[in-house]
Formats: structure tokens, C-alpha cells, sequence
């Protein structure tokens, strides 16, 4: 009993779909294909005829409005062919068009508008104005990718270099004192290292043998001169006074200062010890004087540093040297000052690079009032350097680096850009680069999707390129003479041919076994 049942249900729905594929059939023999016979004979639809398809099967074509009896979709109205010539015609008046291409095939090419082998609508190609290497993009294209553009602009190019440096001393204002005679320290005035000391302070006395010596021998020469300055003999007297000044340059030359002279010579005692006084205001840096020490002729004793100014040296790198030039304004930082800043400039640009970081060194001078800025310390160097006042600047991301050459693209309107190689300088701040020669102010550079262009650009280059190759080809088409070639086993054309598809295959039906892909096993 089950099984009658569903041989029953079986055969209703059978009968059922037969009704339909048959009503379905004899629609189609009476109206919809009439209408597609009608437009296979014709072309296109007359004007004035208003006849409806569908968007997924374009062969049901119909004079009224409704679904489409395969997929349910809504028809859609066919335009006739004086509004699409009208159409073609008022573009073409605006923009000459070369010829028709497949969107998915560029080597498909066509007189007239149409469809692709692939049943797509052909898209217009238009001519560039004879500009050689200037492609053009449509409007609507540009808008979707996102182009955007920026004038070129003449200005001073400005570039912000942060470092860290280290306080030095400043090595003019560095001095050493030393004994020019042999002796030994009897008595220290400084004891410590880093001790404050005045100039003409007194360091150390030393007692020599040698001094007390060249002591003796000078109150002699002038106690002689004294003794024959009244002489009648000229000779005599000039004879004494060379010994009285020998002996006292002698003196000078140990360091004896004029007051200690002065004093020698009014008291008339010999002093047993020589005292060294400091030659300038600053900070003793290096003491090797102790109590008893022997000391010996060109000893450093002590070297003194004078810290009202000091030195700060910067590592700037390899690359960022052809900004750098004496006298940029510096501005110097540290970090145990926060809010403290110090101005200066760079003085000098030492002449080698360090071999192990590949960076130079400069020199920026500061006053240091207070002795606030020690020697040894980190700082932050800013370096504002700026490179003349009126050079060709663009945004750093118009430029397309290749690493052989370095391309932007500039905008000529209308939708026409244009490759063009340029020569960099310097690259500053804010993305901006500098530009030596290929540009003009106010010219208008691509910033955005430049990459896109420069795709573009290398495809129409390349298919030139493949056209000139198929112009020399021996084979040529039926059309004319014209040269065609074959890309991937299908036939192209060059502008002027129209290439048909190929054969066995009729692009304005279906393929065989393809008639209806929405109809389920069951509907045939």
C-alpha cells in the first residue's frame, strides 16, 4: 500500500512538471522568442519599440513587462538603438574614441561598441591628446582609487636632527703647572682634586738648591752693578749691567715673579722656597703634588680647567652630515634639568668619522655660568639646520623609488597624468624632499594611488611594445590586411579589425547544454 502511494506521487508531479515545461515552451515559441527572433534579425531594437529582457538570460526578450519565466527576475527595458547611438555619439563628441577593448582582454579590440568574446560589454578607449607616455584614467576611476594631488611648492627646506652628546671641557681654557727647576714640595695650598683655585692663588712651594743658587748670583750681579755704576769707564758699567739682567732673566725663567724679585732685591735675603701660583680661575682636574715629593724639571704638578665655558660633542650619522654646517643653531637639553635648555651653535665639524658606528663628531660651544654643566655629562642635542630659501619641495610618498630612478606623476587634467623621472636632493621634515631638477612650481603632483598609475603606465608601454612586435608579424587578418596576433590561443586584432569569436561558439545564445543553468534536473 506504501509503495502505490509514492509510485502515485511520482507520477502526479511528473504530469505536473511536464504542464509547466510545455507551457513554458509554447510562451517561448509565441512571445518571448519572438521577440528575440526579432532582435536577432534586427540587431537592435527600433525606436520608438519598447521590448523588455532579463539581466541574467538576455535571449528572453518580450514587448510587455513581468519576471522571467526561468529565474523570476524582473525584466529590464532594452535601449533602443538611436538613444545608445546618441549616447556614443555625444561622448565621442567630447572625446575622440580610438577603439573598443574587452575589459578582460586588451588585446581584444573592436571599430565599434559591442560584446567580448566573454559577453561583456566593450569599454571606449580614447585618444591622449598625442601626448607620448601620458595615459588617461576616467573620472569616475579616478574618484574610486582614491587620487589625490598636490601642487609643487618653492620654499626653504627645514629637517629637525635629534643626537645625544657629552660635555667636555673646553681645551683652550685647560692648563697645566709645572716646575722648571728640581727641588722638592715643601709646603701644599691645594690639597684635593676638583678644588676651586683664583688666578695667581698660590699651589705649592718647592724647595731647590738650584733656586737658592740663582738667588745668590743675582744679589751679587747687584751688588757689583751698585758697586760701578758710577764708573768713568762705559764698558765697566755696560759689563755689570748684562751680568745684573742675565741673572735676572734667569730668575724670571724659574717662574720668579717680578714682586718676588722686587722683594729680593730690597731685602736682600735669599728665599730657601719658590712659590707656584695658579696661571687662571678654574678647577684643579689633576693633582700629582704631595708633601715631600722630589720634583723634577717638567713635572705636571697640577692642570687646571676653566669650566665658565664647556664643549658638548654630538655623533650625528653618515647620512645626515650634508646638513650639517658650522654655525647651525643647537639646542641643548639634559635630563637631571628638565625645563632647562641651553642655545648655542655648532663651531666646528671634526674631520673623520668613527669607524665602528659610521658617525662624525661635532663640536657645540656653550657658556656655562655657574659651573652647572659638568664635564661627562649626557645631553640631548636638536639641530635646526635649514637649506636655502627658495628650493623645488614635494611630499616625500609623490616619489616612486625604484632604486635605479625615482618617478612621480604629474597631473595634466582632463584625467591625463604623466610619468616624469626627477632628480632628489635632501629629504626634510613633515615628508617633504627635496627636488634638483624635473619639476615646477605649482605643477601638481599625484601623492595617493600613484602605484596604480605606474601599473597602468607599464601596461600601455608593454602592449606598445607588443603591438610594434605584431606589426612586423607576416600573418595577417581578413579585415583589411590588418597585422593580428593570438594571446593564449585567442585571436586578437589590431585597431580597425573586429575579431569574432571563435568557432563553434555563438555568443548570442547559450552554450550547448547551458540553455537554462537555473532549471533543476527535475524542470528538464
Amino acid at each position: 500500500m506504501t509503495g502505490k502511494k509514492i509510485i502515485t506521487q511520482i507520477l502526479l508531479v511528473l504530469v505536473a512538471v511536464g504542464a509547466g515545461g510545455a507551457g513554458t515552451y509554447y510562451w517561448m515559441m509565441k512571445g518571448g522568442m519572438h521577440g528575440s527572433h526579432e532582435m536577432g534579425a534586427k540587431g537592435t531594437v527600433a525606436e520608438g519599440e519598447k521590448q523588455y529582457t532579463c539581466s541574467m538570460h538576455p535571449f528572453i526578450v518580450t514587448d510587455q513587462a513581468g519576471a522571467c519565466p526561468i529565474c523570476g527576475m524582473t525584466l529590464v527595458p532594452v535601449k533602443s538603438a538611436s538613444k545608445a547611438t546618441g549616447a556614443v555619439s555625444g561622448e565621442m563628441k567630447e572625446r575622440k574614441i580610438v577603439y573598443w577593448v574587452a575589459p578582460m582582454d586588451p588585446n581584444y579590440r573592436s571599430d565599434e561598441p559591442g560584446k567580448s568574446p566573454m559577453g561583456m560589454d566593450l569599454v571606449p578607449v580614447y585618444e591622449d591628446g598625442g601626448e607620448e607616455g601620458t595615459i588617461r584614467v576616467d573620472p569616475n576611476t579616478i574618484q574610486s582609487i582614491g587620487v589625490r594631488t598636490t601642487p609643487v611648492t618653492v620654499g626653504e627646506l627645514k629637517k629637525t636632527i635629534r643626537t645625544v652628546g657629552r660635555v667636555t671641557y673646553d681645551e683652550r681654557r685647560i692648563g697645566t703647572v709645572n716646575a722648571k727647576i728640581g727641588g722638592w714640595i715643601e709646603k701644599l695650598y691645594v690639597n684635593t682634586t676638583g678644588e676651586k683655585v683664583r688666578k695667581g692663588a698660590p699651589l705649592i712651594e718647592i724647595y731647590s738648591p738650584d733656586l737658592v743658587s740663582a738667588q745668590q748670583e743675582y744679589l751679587i750681579a747687584r751688588r757689583h752693578f751698585e758697586q760701578v755704576k758710577n764708573s768713568p769707564f762705559p764698558d765697566v758699567v755696560k759689563s755689570a749691567q748684562d751680568l745684573l739682567d742675565s741673572a735676572r732673566k734667569r730668575l724670571i725663567y724659574w717662574d720668579v715673579s717680578d714682586a718676588q724679585i722686587a722683594e729680593l732685591t730690597r731685602t736682600g735675603t735669599v728665599r730657601k722656597r719658590l712659590v707656584l701660583y695658579s696661571p687662571f680661575d678654574g678647577v684643579v682636574v689633576n693633582k700629582a703634588a704631595f708633601d715631600g715629593t722630589k720634583v723634577m724639571p717638567g713635572m705636571e704638578l697640577f692642570r687646571i680647567a676653566d669650566l665658565s665655558r664647556v664643549w658638548v660633542h654630538g655623533d650625528v650619522y653618515e647620512y645626515e652630515l650634508p646638513w650639517i654646517k658650522t654655525g647651525v643653531p643647537a639646542t641643548v637639553t639634559l635630563d637631571y634639568m628638565p625645563g632647562k635648555t641651553y642655545r648655542g651653535k655648532v663651531t666646528f665639524i671634526y674631520p673623520y668619522l668613527e669607524g665602528k658606528t659610521r658617525t662624525a663628531t661635532i663640536r657645540v660651544e656653550l657658556a656655562n655660568p655657574g659651573g652647572v654643566l659638568k664635564p661627562d655629562m649626557y645631553a640631548h642635542i636638536e639641530l635646526s639646520p635649514k637649506v636655502g630659501k627658495k628650493t623645488v619641495l614635494i611630499p616625500s610618498e609623490a616619489v616612486i623609488r625604484s632604486g635605479i630612478r625615482n618617478v612621480v606623476f604629474v597631473s595634466k587634467g582632463e584625467g591625463r597624468f604623466e610619468p616624469r623621472e626627477v632628480k632628489l636632493g635632501l629629504e626634510g621634515e613633515e615628508g617633504t624632499v627635496q627636488v634638483l631638477s624635473g619639476l615646477a612650481e605649482n605643477e601638481l603632483v599625484v601623492v595617493s594611488s600613484q602605484f596604480l598609475l605606474d601599473s597602468e603606465s607599464s601596461l600601455k608601454e608593454a602592449l606598445k611594445k607588443f603591438q610594434s612586435a605584431a606589426m612586423g608579424d607576416n600573418s595577417t587578418s581578413g579585415n583589411g590586411g590588418t597585422p593580428t596576433g593570438t594571446t593564449a590561443g585567442r585571436p586578437t586584432g589590431g585597431p580597425g579589425s573586429k575579431t569574432t569569436p571563435m568557432k563553434g561558439m555563438k555568443m548570442d545564445s547559450p552554450m550547448k547544454g547551458m540553455e537554462n543553468p537555473a532549471e533543476s534536473p527535475r524542470e528538464r
